[in-house]
């Protein structure tokens, strides 16, 4: 005997996203909306870093909203700190969160609240995506690589020893807030790092705001309040676009990998010395130049490309320390490799990304190509 079971679905996972200097108020006006309508018990998780600068008053804000609409004694508040760091975004931290939860007696009655910068934003969704089944979760980024990447379109996911994101899922967020206040708090190097995902996104859909970043790019390191404005509506809106179209990665979303090849594997191979940020940018000098030699962008490209990653305080080349041969076997840890063959995506020009493939549509179109081993150690030994 065989049954069929049914289950088409329609589902909505629209949400909105939130852009200002200052966005405590926005928050709490939020969440009293939000648990008029569901009642839940509330788990801040942020890491080290943030909760030392700002948790006293996140968490008082977050509390103030759950007072307001008088449910301060049935709804629970309370704040999971990790250690801050790529290193932290493992299976192990998940558990520790996951455990810190069942101990205070969340169940399927929870709102995650992730503040802080990528790591804990990857970490907050994965856990929101798989405990008690999934629960809904908010983002409130607190740095700009958080704001133009990983705060936006659903990606969770913990590295392993074997690589990096290997482990998640696609989980949609409620609600995003991008706080640009948070950003006059971080370092040089963090600003870079974020600043290396912004390059990216002009790279692979907008000339124009490549342009842009050319002629600005160094007054975010002044944080003028205007062009972290104009960055932060960027990023988010070529990311969504892409997202919206592809939200499961079935080909177009591949294209926000660009650079990623090389980056993630120099990342790793670096043991993380090297930030995110700062890996990919070598790896979008990686693929631009190997890009270059297959026709796809001009040495005047490339060197666009250079200039501007150095005006944003990035590394071009692999520091020498780093073993290129290791590096060459890492690139195998790639997600989009197929059948043990080595994939890239590539820029097309300055703005545009290379479509190998038309697909029955836009989601599906094909826009990696299949790479030798000899041509990416080439790539690399050059770097």
């Amino acid at each position: 005997m065989q049954f069929r079971v049914n289950l088409v679905k329609t589902v909505d996972d629209s949400y909105d996203i939130v852009i200002g200097n200052g966005l405590l108020n926005e928050l709490k006006d939020y969440l009293k909306e939000f648990l008029k309508k569901q009642r839940r018990n509330i788990a801040i998780i942020t890491d080290s870093n943030v909760h030392k600068i700002y948790s006293e008053a996140f968490e008082k804000a977050v509390k103030e909203a759950v007072d307001e609409i008088g449910e301060t004694s049935t709804i629970k508040v309370n704040t999971v700190v990790f250690e801050a760091g790529e290193k932290s975004k493992t299976r192990q931290t998940k558990e520790y969160i996951e455990d810190k939860l069942i101990e205070w007696g969340y169940r399927r009655d929870t709102l995650i609240i992730a503040h802080g910068g990528g790591v804990v934003t990857d970490m907050a969704g994965f856990v929101a995506g798989t405990f008690a089944r999934g629960v809904p979760f908010v983002n409130y980024a607190t740095t700009l690589l958080a704001a133009a990447d990983a705060s936006v379109g659903g990606k969770t996911a913990v590295d392993t020893e074997a690589a990096t994101n290997l482990i998640g899922l696609i989980y949609q967020p409620n609600r995003v807030f991008i706080d640009t206040l948070t950003w006059k708090t971080l370092g040089s190097r963090e600003i870079s790092g974020g600043l290396a995902e912004t390059i990216k996104h002009a790279c692979m859909a907008d000339r124009e705001f490549f342009t842009y970043l050319e002629s600005n790019i160094e007054k975010v390191f002044d944080m003028d309040s205007d062009v972290c404005k104009v960055i932060s509506e960027k990023n988010c809106e070529i990311k969504y676009n892409v997202v919206m179209i592809d939200e499961k990665e079935q080909g177009l979303r591949e294209i926000l990998n660009l650079g990623h090849t090389v980056g993630r594997a120099i990342e790793t191979v670096s043991d993380y010395r090297l930030s995110h940020g700062e890996a990919v940018s070598i790896g979008i000098m990686a693929q631009a130049k190997l890009g270059c030699s297959l026709g796809y962008c001009t040495e005047d490209d490339v060197s666009r490309v250079e200039a501007l990653l150095q005006k944003a305080k990035l590394p071009v080349t692999i520091p020498e320390w780093i073993d290129k041969e290791a590096l060459v076997k890492k690139l195998y840890t790639d997600k989009k490799v197929r059948g043990g063959k080595l994939r890239f995506v590539f820029q097309k020009g300055i703005g545009k990304m290379v479509e190998f493939e038309s697909g029955t549509n836009a989601a599906n179109a094909v826009y990696s190509k299949f790479i030798d081993e000899e041509s990416a150690r080439l790539i690399i030994s050059e770097l």
